[in-house]
């Protein structure tokens, strides 16, 4: 038994985009630097709006909104950095300089002061925050190569 042959077609594939030139190459070069550094922007900006809800008390007790600030920043920030750099490793741009941050807030100063005390909602912070990171850049790793465009 014999397969038909398969139809064989001269007319270009129009999915495939064109070659990317010089002037192309330099934009996108720029575009994804500019992205890292929003980036980073983002991360210093999270980390400290979410250190300054930590301390938020509705009626003498604290509320947990800087967790939730902290989650979704951090999603929203792995998931820009990964879009804008195109690069499995992008979600390191806004989680290192979040982690140093919120490290060097648990530190206490000669003068006694710190930011992050040790309540439930500082643990939760640091802890959710990591976690968010986590789960992002580990999704990232997972995820399936993306497919290389022609000429770049």
């Amino acid at each position: 038994m014999t397969l038909p042959a398969a139809p064989v077609s001269v007319v270009p594939d129009e999915n495939v985009p064109p070659p990317i030139g010089r002037f192309g190459r330099l934009v996108d070069l720029t575009l994804r630097v500019a992205g890292g550094l929003l980036a980073v922007v983002g991360g210093v900006l999270s980390a400290a709006l979410e250190l300054l809800l930590a301390p938020v008390r509705v009626g003498g007790y604290l509320v947990g909104v800087a967790v939730l600030v902290a989650v979704g920043a951090n999603l929203a920030l792995g998931w820009f950095a990964h879009r804008t750099v195109e690069r499995r490793w992008a979600v390191a741009l806004p989680a290192v300089p979040w982690f140093v941050i919120v490290a060097v807030a648990g530190i206490r100063t000669a003068e006694g002061d710190v930011l992050l005390t040790g309540t439930w909602v500082d643990l939760l912070l640091v802890v959710a925050g990591a976690m968010t990171f986590a789960v992002v850049g580990f999704r990232q790793i997972l995820a399936a190569a993306p497919t290389m465009r022609t000429g770049a």
